[in-house]
């Protein structure tokens, strides 16, 4: 028998601007230790194993930053604290339940679009 797959992928931005660029960044001095804490609270809930965490570059979402994606299910939460991170592992990893106020919004986050269609609008 095989190491079992997880059953939840969390792909949290660890992307971090450089001084003076015009972008927000998902990692900062008040946020650098957000993956931290997602790691550490899926430890202490004993799910690390069915739970892998993953430090992501940019997920182009920065200015409703820090934001995280949870597969499966495509669901990407924003402006992240380490409050709302315990409260999403506890009620939708564990739980099974999306936190609807904390995902991000549908104007920034559209319906996921195949390459193939990406290729006929822009006319490839």
């Amino acid at each position: 028998m095989g190491v079992p797959q997880p059953a939840f992928y969390i792909f949290k931005c660890e992307q971090s601007a450089p001084p003076g660029m015009p972008k927000p960044s998902c990692v900062n001095a008040d946020t650098q230790d957000l993956f931290q804490h997602l790691a550490q609270t899926l430890m202490q809930k004993g799910i690390m194993g069915t739970v892998q965490p993953i430090r992501s570059s940019c997920m182009f979402r920065c200015n409703v930053g820090p934001v995280m994606l949870v597969e499966p299910g495509h669901v990407m939460y924003s402006s992240l604290t380490k409050e709302k991170i315990t409260e999403i592992v506890e009620k939708h990893i564990i739980g099974g339940e999306v936190v609807k106020e904390y995902v991000i919004p549908e104007e920034l986050w559209d319906a996921p679009i195949t390459p193939a269609d990406m290729m006929k609008q822009m006319g490839l």
